[in-house]
């Protein structure tokens, strides 16, 4: 868990960031209804929970940054016997100035009356530019254009300038809780490899997964388990998993645990009887080259992009060596021929989000990585059952999947934890029969 001053050093930072005489506006997430009268369990926005760690719906953060120097202001909801009977308990604000650094704590129900009166005469509002709190936004600026107390014209700044950039960057406390979450997922595709026999649902390999994160502190998965036997492996993001897991077949599971908001995405394919046929081990272990090779290639200085062209060579050149592709090498790179099998990215961001915020250097992914980044590893092949190719590599899905940390020295593989070469698996597995 992460302390209390370590949240108010990164609203601190924030300050630093924001422009003289400026404003800041951070709302929480709103509570979504599933049905009827019900909600799906509330998941706090993760840049609002970035600099508080408060986990309570209908919250505002406020940073007013003025000459006369900084203040920091929390509105969220009052205490009320009623409500935390039915609905579990609130902070309020006595609890909440108590708890937090900050300077004001503030009845939410005092936003609108409030807020104007904080910001008056500020040059700048920071704020998450296209979410669901635009238009209180806009409301909010034509509340200051009509007072006549507020002689300059307030403009809006996009927020996530500056806090996707320090989001990108992890630091300590955040890596424990981040390697803390890769060691509970990791075992939960251990145990799924380990109870994986044919005959079972996939929905019974989720369960499986999703008992194992709970029972270690982990109560969400960081994202929708896929669980896909067979053809459904070569569906990206597949999650009805309600199929027989067959005989014969590979399974690939993607899945990760959620720990005290940080996301874990782990992905490995498996054989379901334990034993890999000749042609799911030539495309797993191609798989696995090119995931080995791209690993090795993102280090500081170096890019993504640098790290998928090199997967995607040893991709292709393995692909004509199973002569499931021909021609020219080169030719065939620049004609992106492995889109047929290939058809994602090798890597993104991870974090508070399991795609989680940050520049990537455009849609190429140029960027160099730096020290603090982490990030995923994962190619993959998928050959569904087209007539153009072998009958032999139909239904064959594979996709291997690490989450790593840029280091100074290179990187460190938070999900080495759990087995990825074939004879590591068959063993697992056979020592689970």
């Amino acid at each position: 868990m992460i302390n209390q001053s370590f949240f108010a050093n990164r609203r601190q930072s924030l300050a630093e960031q924001l422009s003289d005489n400026s404003a800041a506006i951070i709302f929480s997430a709103h509570e979504k209804t599933r049905s009827n009268d019900t909600e799906y369990l509330f998941r706090q926005d993760s840049t609002f929970y970035y600099f508080t760690g408060f986990n309570e719906p209908e919250a505002v953060l406020v940073l007013v940054k003025k000459d006369n120097g900084l203040q920091i202001i929390l509105f969220n909801r009052d205490k009320d016997e009623i409500q935390e009977i039915w609905h579990g308990r609130r902070l309020g604000q006595a609890a909440a100035l108590e708890k937090f650094d900050i300077d004001q704590a503030l009845s939410v129900d005092e936003l609108s009356d409030k807020l104007p009166e904080l910001i008056a005469g500020c040059d700048t509002i920071y704020h998450d530019f296209f979410d669901d709190n635009d238009e209180f936004v806009d409301g909010l600026l034509e509340a200051l254009k009509a007072n006549p107390d507020c002689k300059k014209t307030c403009q809006l700044s996009d927020l996530r300038v500056i806090s996707d950039e320090m989001r990108l960057f992890k630091q300590s406390p955040e890596l424990a809780v981040m390697r803390e979450a890769a060691k509970i997922s990791s075992a939960a595709h251990t145990r799924a490899m380990q109870q994986c026999k044919a005959g079972m649902y996939e929905y019974q390999l989720e369960a499986e997964i999703l008992h194992h994160f709970a029972m270690n502190g982990a109560r969400f998965a960081a994202y929708n388990t896929i669980v896909g036997g067979g053809e459904n492996a070569c569906i990206l993001h597949y999650t009805e998993n309600e199929s027989t897991l067959n005989d014969g077949e590979l399974v690939l599971i993607d899945a990760g645990c959620e720990l005290h908001g940080y996301a874990a995405d782990i992905t490995r394919t498996f054989p379901i009887n334990g034993q890999f046929s000749a042609p799911q081990k030539a495309i797993y272990e191609l798989v696995l080259k090119a995931q080995i090779a791209a690993i090795k290639l993102l280090v500081p200085g170096n890019t993504i992009k640098q790290a998928n062209d090199a997967a995607i060579e040893i991709m292709i050149k393995g692909l004509m060596e199973l002569e499931i592709l021909n021609g020219d090498v080169r030719k065939l790179i620049d004609d992106e021929a492995h889109r047929a099998f290939y058809m994602h990215g090798l890597s993104h961001w991870i974090g508070l989000d399991v795609h989680d915020v940050g520049d990537y250097g455009g849609k190429k992914r140029t960027r160099v990585l730096e020290p603090g980044m982490t990030l995923t590893v994962e190619p993959g092949l998928y050959f569904s059952a087209k007539p153009e190719i072998d009958a032999k590599w139909h239904n064959i899905g594979v996709r291997i999947e690490d989450d790593i940390l840029i280091t100074a020295n290179g990187n460190e593989v938070l999900t080495k934890d759990v087995v990825k070469t074939v004879d590591e698996i068959e063993a697992l597995m056979s020592g689970a029969n």
